[in-house]
């Protein structure tokens, strides 16, 4: 054995290296947390474990420069500006409102008499002319008032003859008094009593007198509703409405009952249109006026406003004016009681300057706003934005007259402000923009 340890190399002899324990990783299960190293081998430059701890702060920052980035760019109030033209065109102020058709002259029938529908010679839709028989009542009862007036007329012409008469004899007796009364035949008191009966019978005869003027206007009166009874048309035109049949009993004691409606000319109809108060301003006689109906919805029916009525309907606090629009209607497509939606031109410009309505709603962020001044926000060609007062003419659902102002025709008027997703959604292809977003 001594002679093997002899025969070692006196290198690894002489000066033997130390050994340190040092943590490696080792695999799990094996026991060991140390094993032994030598010390004498090389440890990494300093330099090179710094290298790492660089490129994560490098990295880190650049992350966090980016995410900067992005939240700026996705801000809302963004840098660019939507933009529409100040232009000429024309500019058409409306008014809109509901209404009825209506014929110009409506006629209602009546009766002015009581009693049972005896006959019915006019129907719906009828042509009728002035003076032609319509209806007629029952007239068995009228004539027997007629009868009864007669015979009260005889009776108060028989007392009329009869007080006459004794009005006469009266007369002769108060001359005879007067007579004996000259020769003291009779007393003062007698002469008297024959005088204030001679006045009585003439006062009984101016009262016959005027019994038989009342007699006669009852006659006059019976026979009067005896004619009544006879329906006639007082103007010429068409049957709209009959609201009566054969043997119905109309009473006219408060109310006269409405028998029939007559529309003198359906060539010639009105529209009775309710317009708001806050529009009524703008609407005049002689104003051009459209309507549709329902029955023709293509169809556009144009006619004039002839009557602006100053009394006001007040429903539920709402105020509305009546306004009359005369229209023809030679194909007779309009009917009464159809209800129009109409249009009234108040104002029109062929070649105005105007502004869209969106640049006059524009207001930009934190920027005070004057509401009393309407002005709008003209980006340059420069990139400067300015605000631009101006005063406003006519309008209608797109634009709006500037009548006076510091803008020009060809200005850049901003509408809106551009994010970075309208952006986009611009650059990408029909179909792939994104949806509503939302904030």
């Amino acid at each position: 054995m001594a002679a093997d340890h002899s025969e070692l190399d006196p290198q690894q002899t002489a000066h033997p290296t130390p050994v340190v324990l040092a943590p490696v990783p080792v695999v799990q299960g094996q026991g060991h947390h140390q094993v032994p190293v030598r010390a004498g081998s090389s440890a990494p430059p300093v330099r090179k474990r710094r290298m790492p701890f660089l490129l994560g702060t490098i990295g880190l920052l650049a992350l966090l420069a980016i995410s900067l980035w992005y939240w700026w760019s996705t801000n809302p109030i963004a840098s660019h500006y939507k933009t529409l033209p100040i232009d000429r065109g024309p500019i058409t102020a409306l008014v809109t409102a509901t209404g009825a058709v209506n014929p110009v002259v409506s006629v209602q029938v009546g009766s002015q008499v009581s009693g049972k529908i005896g006959k019915l010679y006019a129907d719906f839709n009828s042509v009728v002319r002035e003076g032609q028989i319509l209806a007629s009542i029952d007239q068995k009862p009228y004539h027997a008032k007629v009868s009864q007036a007669k015979a009260g007329l005889k009776s108060a012409e028989a007392n009329l003859a009869k007080a006459r008469n004794l009005f006469l004899q009266r007369k002769l007796e108060l001359d005879r008094m007067g007579a004996l009364r000259a020769q003291q035949f009779v007393s003062q008191s007698e002469l008297d009593l024959a005088r204030t009966n001679s006045r009585d019978a003439e006062a009984q005869v101016d009262l016959s007198h005027a019994q038989v003027d009342q007699a006669k206007a009852t006659l006059s009166a019976a026979e009067l509703d005896l004619g009544y009874t006879t329906i006639y048309s007082p103007v010429n035109g068409t049957v709209v409405s009959r609201n009566v049949e054969e043997g119905q009993t109309v009473a006219a004691s408060f109310q006269t009952p409405t028998l029939f409606v007559l529309a003198q000319d359906l060539t010639r109809m009105q529209v009775n249109a309710n317009v708001s108060e806050s529009d009524i301003g703008g609407v005049t006689e002689g104003k051009p006026a459209d309507f549709r109906v329902d029955a023709y919805p293509r169809d556009f029916f144009r006619g004039i406003v002839t009557q602006v009525r100053n009394s006001p309907v007040s429903i539920q606090n709402v105020v509305t004016y009546d306004v009359i629009i005369s229209v023809e209607n030679p194909d007779l497509k309009l009917k009464p009681g159809m209800t129009a939606s109409i249009t009234i031109v108040t104002a029109r410009n062929e070649h105005a300057l105007r502004a869209p309505n969106a640049a006059l709603r524009f207001r930009l962020p934190g920027v005070p706003v004057d509401r009393k001044t309407p002005q709008l926000w003209v980006l340059e060609t420069s990139g400067r934005v300015r605000a631009a007062p101006i005063t406003l003419g006519i309008a209608d659902s797109l634009f709006t007259e500037i009548a006076d102002g510091d803008v020009r025709e060809g200005d850049a008027a901003i509408v809106a402000l551009e994010t970075v997703e309208d952006s986009a959604q611009q650059k990408l292809p029909p179909g792939f923009e994104f949806g509503p977003k939302m904030r």
